[in-house]
């Protein structure tokens, strides 16, 4: 009886974990000061709770060097699509391309990443101030 218990269970946990699925990046919006630039990213996951939430998402350049880190400490069960800021994120003046990532506590980063021209004003996905 116990066996079969656990085993339902189980299945309901792994189930709920595979249904929550990569996390997704919606929207970009980058603007300049006069130093750096802030970046507003909105995600959608399935969050099911604190094992399987969207925790993070970064700027990266072309090359793969992390330009920026934003934590997501908690999940957002009750709050889909979100968007968190990152601001003070030091793009060199040459680097014209960055893409946008994000993670979750099960997939790890999402292969769905946004490519932002910094020299335009959008694009699939984004907006440059």
């Amino acid at each position: 009886m116990f066996s079969k218990v656990f085993l339902v269970i189980s299945c309901l946990f792994i189930s709920s974990v595979s249904l929550a699925g990569d996390v997704s990046i919606r929207h970009v919006e980058f603007q300049k000061s006069s130093a750096d630039w802030t970046a507003n990213v909105t995600l959608e996951h399935g969050d099911t709770g604190w094992k399987h939430y969207a925790d993070a998402w970064r700027i990266v350049d072309t090359k793969g060097n992390v330009l920026g880190t934003r934590t997501l400490w908690h999940p957002h069960v009750d709050e889909q699509p979100f968007t968190r800021s990152l601001s003070g994120i030091n793009i060199p003046t040459k680097t014209t391309k960055v893409y946008v990532e994000a993670h979750d506590k099960v997939h790890g980063w999402s292969k769905d990443r946004v490519l932002v021209d910094l020299r335009k004003t959008s694009g699939k996905r984004y907006k440059v101030r």
